[in-house]
């Protein structure tokens, strides 16, 4: 199964695709999508939508997942993290590609076993997880591969209690 994970913003977006070959995940891509501060909101939100699109199309992801926005004091930041959020899952909706949600606190849970996690101790995880050695790249796209980890975690879990349930 590839997954693409997706860590939104308005400023910069990360994305992350894994895969899972014979229980081993491995990275296929990773990077950043970054819009301008001079560019109005319309703008960058096309920009991000126009770049997670050409993901899915070039990758093929199975599933798009995206981390859910955490409740910050700021209510203009929360709503301006939805509308980059919004950019991602529309791009994997107008793809046809399966989305799942997952908040900030279940992707450090999955990949750190640590709710609470700082974002070194997340990258540092997904760095050893997928075998990138000392692999340098920004929080956002590491971020962005701990919620593909966090989802293939989760859908591997599901399917070991569908098939126990089954028997």
């Amino acid at each position: 199964m590839r997954v693409l994970g997706i860590d939104p913003g308005c400023t910069v977006t990360g994305y992350g695709i894994i895969e899972e070959e014979k229980n081993k995940l491995k990275a296929i891509k990773w990077g950043t999508i970054k819009t301008s501060p001079k560019d109005n909101y319309p703008k960058r939100i096309k920009f991000i939508y126009d770049n997670i699109f050409e993901v899915i199309q070039d990758y093929k992801p199975d599933v798009v997942a995206v981390e859910e926005i955490f409740f910050a004091k700021n209510v203009k930041s929360a709503m301006v993290l939805g509308l980059a959020r919004g950019a991602a899952i529309m791009a994997a909706a107008n793809s046809k590609v399966d989305i799942a949600e997952y908040s900030a606190l279940q992707v450090k849970q999955s990949v750190v076993g640590y709710g609470r996690a700082d974002k070194e101790q997340v990258q540092h995880m997904v760095i050893q997880l997928l075998g990138l050695g000392k692999t340098p790249f920004q929080h956002d796209a590491s971020d962005a591969l701990a919620v593909a980890i966090c989802h293939n975690n989760t859908h591997a879990f599901q399917n070991r209690i569908d098939r126990a349930i089954k028997k």
